[in-house]
């Protein structure tokens, strides 16, 4: 191993250890901190690198923010980055999930987050934002790029897929835009249509599995998982508690409050879980079984994005993809900001301490360009004391 290549790796360390203990707020906040970390302050990547790794990461199973990071550090420091970065990323939430199942197990509750969570979100609101305004003017290269933008934001708006509504996205750039370019008389209507059918390993409700059967139950969720978290929520509610009942709809709830509060992506929910139907082996065998598809997936994908610009029509699907990749994030983001700020609060209709926050961290982060971590943990420390007033 040569000396530049510890010098990356360490880098690496060093910037997703961070990006995973302050990663709060979903996979939209975590890719809007890693394009601030790895493109605007360290310049590792290109933005447009950065766009279609994001395109790419959204047309495959797996976690976008974890797949992101493991892109990032095979590209920085190859296939000793691609593990460096993907398990400092988990890391943190790993560990923390891990203390707070155990809390968990021996106390039967969870301990009061409300005040910590209280200037967190709206801070990562501000976050996202900053983000999405810098993919969006690289995104959104050109005019006609615009209604591909409003096409992927109104299926979000009325309920469609993620998958759904990037690949018709990207079908429309891929045949619309190029046949604009060639002055094409007519543009096809693209209909399409996508349904996934999960297998069903049996019918039978097994309240204690053994090993195994739960380490393959998350290695195929891991596998096949696509869209946010609520998606991963959707899959645990239908198997792990109406078919096999291994847990319980409470259960399920502590768990997915878990995941919310922790920094990084949502499938340290999956350790948790784990943790609690078999105890630390269970947490170990239901985190190696999410989390280790993404590191083969991006393995096997990430050589393949360069060679999809020098074709014509493959480069017109993936700009149509960040387009839509973009259009998705602004739907998240409306409705994160929505559920911050519509709760009457103090006789107000709105949350009027969101607003404060949202207006602070957004000076702080646009005008004097600090970076996201001490605008988060700032916003915290206003939160929690606003949170006793």
């Amino acid at each position: 191993m040569t000396e530049d290549l510890k010098q990356r790796l360490v880098s690496l360390a060093s910037v997703f250890l961070k990006l995973g203990v302050i990663g709060f707020g979903g996979p939209a906040a975590h890719i809007a901190m890693m394009e601030a970390e790895i493109v605007t302050d360290r310049q590792w990547l290109e933005r447009s690198q950065f766009l279609d790794l994001l395109g790419a990461t959204n047309l495959i199973p797996g976690p976008n923010s974890t797949e992101m990071a493991i892109h990032v550090g095979y590209i920085y420091g190859g296939g000793w980055g691609l593990m460096v970065a993907g398990m400092c990323f988990l890391f943190p939430a790993i560990i923390m999930t891990t203390i707070l199942a155990i809390i968990y197990t021996q106390f039967g509750s969870l301990p009061q987050i409300a005040p910590l969570l209280f200037g967190i979100k709206p801070a990562v609101i501000v976050v996202i934002i900053s983000a999405l305004y810098r993919l969006g003017k690289k995104a959104i290269k050109q005019r006609k790029f615009w209604l591909i933008f409003l096409l992927v934001i109104i299926l979000n708006l009325l309920g469609r897929n993620e998958i759904f509504s990037l690949l018709l996205g990207g079908l429309f750039g891929m045949v619309g835009l190029i046949l604009i370019e060639s002055k094409a008389n007519t543009i096809p209507l693209l209909v399409f249509f996508i349904s996934n059918n999960i297998a069903q390993a049996t019918n039978q409700s097994k309240p204690t599995p053994s090993l195994w059967q739960l380490g393959l139950f998350f290695l195929k969720i891991g596998s096949i998982l696509f869209g946010s978290g609520y998606v991963l929520i959707a899959f645990l509610e239908g198997e792990l508690v109406n078919q096999y009942g291994w847990l319980t709809q409470q259960q399920l709830l502590d768990a997915i409050a878990i995941g919310q509060f922790t920094p990084g992506p949502l499938l340290s929910t999956a350790t948790f879980i784990g943790y609690v139907i078999l105890g630390m082996p269970g947490a170990i065998v239901a985190t190696l079984g999410i989390c280790l598809p993404s590191f083969f997936i991006v393995l096997a994908v990430n050589p393949i994005i360069p060679k999809l610009r020098r074709s014509k029509w493959t480069a017109a699907f993936l700009d149509a993809v960040n387009v839509s990749a973009v259009a998705i994030m602004v739907v998240v983001t409306l409705n994160l900001l929505y559920q911050i700020l519509w709760v009457p609060t103090d006789g107000l209709p709105v949350n009027w301490e969101a607003i404060l926050i949202i207006i602070l961290a957004g000076f702080a982060l646009f005008k004097y360009k600090l970076n996201a971590a001490w605008v988060v943990l700032g916003s915290s420390i206003i939160g929690w004391g606003l949170s006793y007033i």
